[in-house]
């Protein structure tokens, strides 16, 4: 919990937190009763934020006694969380050999909503090198992050995303045809890397590889990304082996056997 009570404080949410916390904390659950009783809330309120978490999925009501025990979505988000924060451990060296080996900026993204967020990142140590930020979300279409994670999705599922996300054209050479990213997907399935070639932003290129699990499946990818100025045309080709290999290796320390 925070030391420090924030000014645009949400009473609602802040109470039906309250709330998940005591609940996950009781092994045989809790009646409205008892929760009103220990957080001091009134039971109408008490009622009214059970019946929205239980709509939610994030609690359950037992017809037996009237208890509430956690909910099936705060297992899957509360898993999810461990399995990403598990992943960016395994994989954190290999991301820092990749740095000092191409002594450029390295990042870890994962395809949450449709969309890349930057879970990791090693910065380069050169003057001139790309902004960008860890929690960040950027479009999956034009970059090359997104680009190899999406190769290893169903057809139907890449579709799904690009038809509600769109595709913006952010510089000159994003894609923006659907059959045609389909297309371009293929070819980075089958080379096992993908590039962002000035898609994302200008003067910027990046070559990323994708990460899978025990299970085979893609949950993460990471890229090498700098100015063009370093990254020509020669030297991507160049990096295209490395970024092969690591991808396996990394794939490897989350049980894939690649």
């Amino acid at each position: 919990m925070a030391s420090k009570k924030p000014n645009q404080l949400i009473k609602s949410l802040d109470r039906a937190l309250d709330i998940l916390e005591l609940i996950v904390g009781k092994e045989n659950g809790m009646g409205v009763t008892e929760i009103s009783r220990e957080l001091d809330i009134h039971k109408s309120t008490v009622y009214r934020l059970l019946d929205t978490l239980k709509f939610r999925g994030y609690l359950e009501k037992n017809e037996d006694n009237h208890k509430y025990i956690a909910g099936i979505n705060l297992f899957e988000l509360s898993s999810k969380v461990l399995n990403d924060i598990d992943s960016r451990i395994r994989v954190r060296p290999y991301l820092e050999e990749l740095m000092q080996k191409t002594k450029e900026t390295i990042h870890l993204g994962i395809l949450d909503s449709g969309e890349v967020i930057y879970l990791d990142k090693v910065e380069s140590t050169a003057t001139i090198r790309m902004y960008s930020q860890v929690g960040k979300r950027v479009p999956a279409h034009s970059t090359s992050l997104g680009k190899a994670i999406m190769a290893h999705l169903p057809e139907e599922k890449v579709r799904e995303i690009l038809k509600e996300k769109g595709m913006e054209k952010n510089t000159e050479n994003t894609i923006t045809s659907i059959e045609e990213f389909l297309i371009h997907l293929k070819k980075v399935k089958k080379q096992g890397y993908a590039v962002d070639d000035e898609e994302q932003e200008e003067d910027i290129r990046c070559i990323a590889g994708p990460i899978f699990n025990h299970r085979g499946e893609v949950v993460a990818a990471f890229s090498i990304s700098a100015p063009i100025t370093r990254m020509t045309e020669s030297r991507m080709s160049e990096l295209a082996d490395l970024v092969v290999e690591y991808s396996k290796k990394m794939s490897r320390s989350l049980g894939h056997s690649s």
